[in-house]
């Protein structure tokens, strides 16, 4: 919005050419988020606890969990707000990319909003049925795959692998279920993560940091070029929404570091994957994607393993799924598993930046 109104008035006030600069509005997109966290933070959680708006705790979860019962739930509508007022206010708002990240982030986070709502009125841990839960993420990632297919150019369902320069099969309008997929996939594995304090906040920030310097180098023809990675028109702007997400995470963790006063609930977590999933589809790193966010690959899979054996052979591989919740049946402390997990992520985010050279 400011490069709009601000920076067509450089003939007059030459300091207003720093909002073409996509860094510097980048930065600044992070440190809104961040402050409008921080400063409103209190406000709303205090607004949770007024409603009551609490978090039930599953009976059959580990026992140090029990005392979280009642916690205010929901604060993911912070992270929210934060976001789509700093993408507003900072990005370029012609770029089309923009509104189909903003409207993947807000769909799937409407549908968490609607579950969370439900979990709360219900007093339970449940929320609106798993058929009706997963039809609503359908429909919204169909739409997103939709608009993408249709509105990208001829790489659009053709698939790039990491330590390959070239793709290696164009999916053709198979690429829509994929995307469905991905989308689905992670927006779930984000939300089957967030069980620990602080854990699927910490994880994101690294995620969302690896996906600000990939969009960065995904939108400027010469870094691209130089790395052999796609060149996507406009990918660049998708780096403001990237920050200002890590600015989000980082003002959340605050209030959602152990011992937790506010959850993100469904309402963050959905719309934080599927945002992520977006991104991914936009710059084509979908496979990739895999390792960015290789701790919620791993969530998810424990969750599939385990449900799957169990129905296979009546016995359980893990002491409980996701494996989160394993580790501190085990015997670990949440706050160990949790900073564990983080060293994890932050190496997944590594190796996934390695691969841009290495090919």
């Amino acid at each position: 919005m400011l490069l709009q109104f601000l920076y067509p008035l450089v003939r007059y006030f030459t300091p207003f050419n720093v909002f073409q600069y996509l860094t510097f509005r980048s930065a600044y997109a992070a440190l809104t988020t961040l402050l409008l966290c921080y400063l409103f933070g209190p406000a709303i959680i205090v607004s949770l606890r007024r409603l009551k708006i609490g978090q039930s705790i599953r009976n059959d979860g580990p026992a140090t969990h029990l005392k979280k019962g009642g916690t205010p739930t929901m604060g993911g509508i912070m992270i929210i707000l934060a976001i789509t007022f700093s993408s507003l206010f900072w990005q370029d708002l012609a770029n089309t990319k923009v509104w189909v990240t903003l409207g993947a982030f807000l769909a799937f986070g409407a549908i968490g909003f609607v579950d969370d709502y439900i979990k709360v009125t219900k007093k339970n841990s449940d929320g609106i049925s798993a058929g009706l839960k997963f039809s609503l993420q359908i429909v919204v990632a169909l739409a997103i795959a939709f608009i993408l297919y249709y509105t990208g150019d001829e790489e659009t369902s053709v698939l790039f692998i990491p330590f390959f320069k070239n793709p290696v099969i164009d999916l053709g309008p198979f690429w829509i279920p994929f995307a469905v997929l991905l989308l689905v996939g992670e927006s779930n594995a984000v939300n089957l993560t967030d069980g620990l304090d602080g854990l699927a906040t910490g994880l994101l920030i690294w995620v969302f940091i690896t996906l600000a310097i990939i969009t960065y180098l995904s939108g400027r023809a010469d870094y691209s070029s130089y790395l052999g990675i796609p060149y996507i028109e406009g990918a660049g702007e998708l780096t403001v929404f990237c920050l200002a997400a890590v600015g989000a995470c980082v003002g959340f963790l605050w209030f959602n570091s152990h011992p937790a006063e506010v959850f993100m609930g469904d309402v963050g977590s959905l719309s934080l994957g599927g945002v992520i999933a977006t991104v991914s589809l936009i710059i084509k790193k979908e496979v990739l994607m895999l390792v960015i966010g290789g701790v919620f690959v791993l969530e998810a899979a424990s969750v599939i393993l385990q449900v799957g054996y169990f129905k296979l052979r009546k016995r359980r591989i893990l002491k409980m799924a996701p494996l989160h919740h394993h580790f501190e049946l085990s015997g670990w402390v949440e706050n160990k598993v949790v900073i564990r997990f983080w060293i994890l992520g932050a190496l997944f985010a590594i190796i996934a930046l390695s691969t841009l050279k290495i090919q």
